[in-house]
């Protein structure tokens, strides 16, 4: 039996059922919003990218095809490993711990997508990361956190589900306790069963601007959704920050 563990990110996220259960995201969805986003924020077509916690890099891919010179960074060592098969000239991929400043380059602008946020124990390794993104940026470079809005998680909770992808019958469980969205996701293959827990900090507005205070950085502008409709605490799915030195 897995057990869950201080890093459940690291061993969950290089685990091939993580991908599986996981197969279906919508890249026609995180097209639209890479649109959206860099037409708000003026990116020039020459603009150096880096996707912060890039997964298997389906934002990086899009990225570069619209002509950005995009640099994907995981821990996932296999989440890596299937990105570089993508690599080309505006596009590499490499493994990175985000709490870390990337030293290889400086960016125009740095993306934290898709709730790739809040995965610490440590609540000092938050504002790490904060800092670190600082550091990753050129001067006047800008930033974009997308993370879930904690009160719409917390008033449209799904507590129990069972999703069956590829034969595999995922059970899940979902909690908000000790400040922290948990999903406990528990299933069976080959006779074995496997537990994990993914743990997401229960990160407020006013949590992130104290973020951004500690770490030098101004708060621009937020919204609620990958429309870019205004952010409200009680309705918007999403909390997309948009922040810069």
């Amino acid at each position: 039996m897995q057990k869950e563990d201080t890093t459940w990110f690291a061993s969950w996220f290089d685990s091939p059922y993580y991908h599986i259960l996981y197969k279906d995201r919508d890249d026609s969805e995180a097209a639209n919003f890479m649109d959206r986003l860099t037409q708000h924020l003026h990116l020039h077509p020459s603009s150096k990218i880096l996707d912060l916690a890039c997964g298997k890099g389906r934002h990086s891919r899009y990225l570069s095809s619209l002509g950005y010179d995009v640099t994907g960074v995981d821990l996932s060592s296999q989440s890596i490993l299937y990105a570089k098969k993508f690599e080309k000239d505006n596009l590499i991929f490499s493994v990175h711990d985000m709490s870390l400043p990337y030293t290889v380059s400086k960016f125009d602008a740095v993306f934290n997508l898709f709730t790739s946020f809040g995965y610490f124990e440590k609540e000092e390794d938050n504002l790490k990361t904060i800092k670190a993104i600082k550091t990753n940026l050129i001067n006047n470079g800008v930033a974009v956190i997308d993370f879930l809005n904690v009160a719409y998680v917390a008033s449209n909770l799904v507590k129990n589900e069972t999703k069956i992808v590829e034969g595999i019958s995922f059970k899940i469980k979902r909690e908000i306790s000790n400040g922290y969205i948990k999903k406990h996701i528990s299933f069976s293959v080959d006779n074995r069963t496997y537990n994990y827990t993914e743990k997401v900090k229960a990160i407020a507005l006013e949590d992130f601007k104290s973020y951004f205070k500690n770490a030098g950085l101004q708060l621009k502008q937020t919204f609620g959704d990958y429309h870019l409709n205004p952010f409200d605490a009680a309705t918007s799915e999403r909390l997309i920050l948009i922040f810069a030195v």
